[in-house]
């Protein structure tokens, strides 16, 4: 029969055994959503910098240029498309990626900047800063 003790013991090892077999799986990698918490920003206001993502195509470049406008527009829960502000355009960076300056309102990633039949999407800063 076992004693209270090789039981306590055994209890103890299969404990250690579990928690020291998750921890090489940190020791490698930063959890993704701690690695780029510090980059994404919640909101942009008037005279931040902000970055968007286009397609590329050719339409863009003939449609926008350095010091347009692009009224930006929000979807809601519901579907709802409303307008939240308002982008000029510094620069291109890159193929895919324009400079901006929010000019009005307050706009956050994700949201959708359009002008004309050209749409782009707003992304947060820190991902073109690099």
């Amino acid at each position: 029969m076992r004693s209270e003790k090789q039981d306590l013991i055994g209890i103890l090892m299969m404990v250690l055994l579990l928690s020291a077999s998750a921890l090489p799986a940190f020791g490698t990698s930063y959890p993704p959503a701690l690695y780029h918490l510090a980059e994404r920003h919640d909101r942009f206001v008037k005279g931040d910098v902000v970055y968007l993502f286009h397609s590329g195509t050719n339409d863009v470049r003939t449609i926008i240029h350095s010091g347009d406008t692009m009224a930006v527009y929000r979807v809601t829960p519901s579907c709802e498309v409303v307008p939240v502000g308002v982008i000029k355009v510094t620069s291109f960076v890159g193929d895919t990626y324009l400079k901006g300056e929010v000019f009005a309102g307050e706009i956050k990633p994700d949201d959708i900047a359009k002008k004309e039949k050209v749409s782009c999407l707003v992304i947060s800063a820190g991902m073109c800063n690099k």
